[in-house]
């Protein structure tokens, strides 16, 4: 609609002193590819995606891709160990996780996909793809065969178009600390979700 020059992400860390800004149209195609790419691993409409990550743009970018699929994301914490991301693994149930290598905090790095990798070992549900974002403050090994590097992933994901869905269908799952007793996913639908936003 004539804006797709204007800025619609700005990231600046204070902890990597680096900046990446993206427009509009930048910012769609990344989130039609990466969704391209979901669909690749088999993820559509009503399946459901963790997004365990930092406060990167492909954060942002992971869970606008799920909902141009028609699919359900759920956040987790990054700062969550093994345990409690295996709860929300075994709740929601889902067809592909999407982490990153590692975290930063003013004082450390915060490995992710140790804890990861131990959350599936305890989890009963068995995620069959893992998408890594590697950084290059602590790469990762992946596991071949289930793990995918985000990078060599998008360079031949085909773009996805939008799947329309009602507006009573979920957007996403977010759950509750689970501080008193079992964390609840509650359900926000789409129509809620852009109601609240504007």
């Amino acid at each position: 609609a004539g804006n797709g020059d204007r800025l619609a992400l700005v990231f600046d860390s204070a902890l990597t002193d680096g900046s990446r800004t993206y427009t509009y149209a930048q910012l769609t195609d990344e989130v039609a590819r990466f969704a391209g790419a979901l669909r690749s691993l088999g993820v559509g409409k009503g399946d459901r995606v963790v997004i365990y990550m930092p406060m990167v743009p492909e954060a942002a970018i992971a869970m606008l891709a799920c909902a141009r699929l028609g699919a359900i994301h759920s956040v987790v914490f990054g700062g969550f160990a093994a345990h409690e991301l295996a709860a929300r693994i075994d709740d929601v149930r889902p067809a592909v996780v999407v982490t990153a290598s590692c975290g930063l905090e003013p004082t450390r790095t915060v490995d992710y996909k140790p804890m990861l990798d131990a959350a599936l070992d305890i989890a009963e549900h068995g995620v069959p793809a893992c998408v890594i974002l590697q950084r290059e403050q602590s790469p990762c090994q992946l596991v071949e065969g289930r793990d995918l590097d985000w990078h060599e992933l998008m360079k031949d994901a085909e773009p996805a178009d939008p799947v329309p869905v009602a507006a009573t269908d979920p957007l996403y799952v977010l759950y509750t600390s689970g501080t008193t007793g079992k964390p609840k996913g509650i359900v926000r639908d789409n129509g809620g979700h852009a109601v609240a936003l504007l």
